[in-house]
């Protein structure tokens, strides 16, 4: 595992480009950033808030979750975020052209109810996108969050699962029929199998929301995650500072710590010419990483 750059204001959504750059979000920056092969990084966007996961849709603009912001606080040297701030107005969906940097905001509720912390999003081959919302931490209360599917031209969102526990990282399978998403607290992984785009089959799990494809049962958290060309589900582990790889049929088939330990390890994508190329945001250090791949990272929909 190589270091591309550190000094990122806890980095999170990496979507590798064609040219070798990554282009990222800096939560606590709040901005759109580019990090390029040497490592330089330079500002796309200013996007206030907390800009989140990150994914480039149809029309080649970069669909961004804000999850509206944190509190932060450093905790053994590692840079953590611990709750919610006093100008916290609400979540959102935007979008930036990565040409120009101009940003708009696309959606802001869903049947009248505010947006609380857009976390992941992931589109689907009709041009859709499936998007989490985390829910939302204030003192001593913690809002539920959900999942929706909206249109790229903000003429559509509709709740799919509602509500659920603090959902999170969110993936297709490489079939596009089943749908993944990453409980926080929980470490749950939970599937659905999709019978058309924004429409999901009933759960089987008689106790929650949603199929349990794995669940960890240690000190382990999940945040995002990416879905490689054998099926498997990578996720970024909270706590252990890894990434998890569980096969389809949900077994733990890898453990990937990072170099220096890290336990707001957050994200992975994939990218290079053959797909093999992971890249892995190390948040509370800062850290853009990228690794070798035991096989091709299944490719995103409208990237490139």
């Amino acid at each position: 595992m190589r270091e591309i750059t550190t000094g990122l204001q806890f980095p999170e959504g990496p979507i590798a480009m064609q040219d070798g750059s990554v282009i990222l979000v800096e939560i606590r920056r709040g901005t759109l950033s580019k990090v390029e092969t040497d490592g330089t990084v330079s500002v796309i966007a200013e996007c206030g808030g907390g800009p989140n996961g990150a994914a480039i849709g149809p029309d080649g603009r970069i669909y961004i979750c804000n999850n509206g912001g944190f509190t932060w606080k450093t905790i053994n040297g590692q840079l953590r975020p611990i709750g919610t701030p006093d100008d916290y107005t609400g979540g959102s969906i935007q979008t930036v052209d990565p040409a120009s940097g101009s940003l708009e905001t696309l959606y802001t509720e869903c049947d009248n109810r505010k947006l609380k912390g857009p976390n992941d999003l992931v589109f689907d081959q009709s041009g859709g996108f499936y998007f989490t919302d985390l829910g939302k931490r204030h003192d001593d209360t913690l809002q539920r969050g959900a999942i929706y599917y909206a249109q790229p031209d903000g003429s559509s969102i509709t709740a799919v699962v509602r509500p659920i526990e603090q959902p999170n990282g969110i993936a297709l399978s490489p079939d596009g029929k089943r749908l993944y998403a990453a409980e926080t607290f929980s470490a749950k992984i939970r599937y659905w199998d999709i019978i058309s785009p924004g429409k999901l089959a009933d759960h089987t799990d008689p106790w929650g929301v949603g199929n349990i494809l794995y669940g960890f049962q240690g000190h382990e958290r999940l945040d995002s995650m990416a879905v490689d060309s054998d099926g498997n589900v990578c996720v970024a582990t909270l706590g252990t500072g890894c990434i998890s790889a569980v096969s389809p049929e949900g077994r733990l088939a890898a453990v990937i710590p990072v170099p220096k330990p890290d336990i707001m390890v957050t994200n992975i994508c994939f990218g290079g010419t053959d797909m093999r190329t992971a890249y892995i945001t190390s948040s509370g250090h800062g850290i853009l990483y990228q690794a070798d791949w035991h096989c091709a990272g299944h490719p995103l929909y409208f990237n490139g």
